[in-house]
């Protein structure tokens, strides 16, 4: 795996943490009572991003590290996948 492959790995895991995690723990304006003018009710009453995205973070870090050995070492290969390995040889060994 080179640098940019890495660094994509990284960000799609990343993104992809982050919306699971967006919506965990997440009281809207209704539940707490309490809507602002102009906002829907279902809108955050206290997204606390901050806290969100170093949860993202760490989940994404630790996630990366075991994808990217198994990666690295080997231990899954593509070949290793049979749908892919009928896939390929029935497209490219003709």
């Amino acid at each position: 795996m080179n640098i940019v492959s890495g660094i994509l790995l990284y960000a799609v895991l990343w993104f992809w943490t982050l919306f699971m995690v967006l919506p965990v723990r997440l009281k809207s304006q209704a539940d707490t009572g309490d809507v602002t003018l102009g906002t829907a009710a279902s809108a955050p009453a206290d997204p606390q991003i901050a806290k969100r995205m170093i949860i993202t973070t760490v989940i994404a870090s630790v996630v990366f590290a075991i994808v990217a050995t198994i990666i690295i070492t080997e231990t899954v290969t593509l070949s290793d996948l049979s749908f892919f390995s009928d896939w390929m040889r029935s497209h490219y060994h003709r």
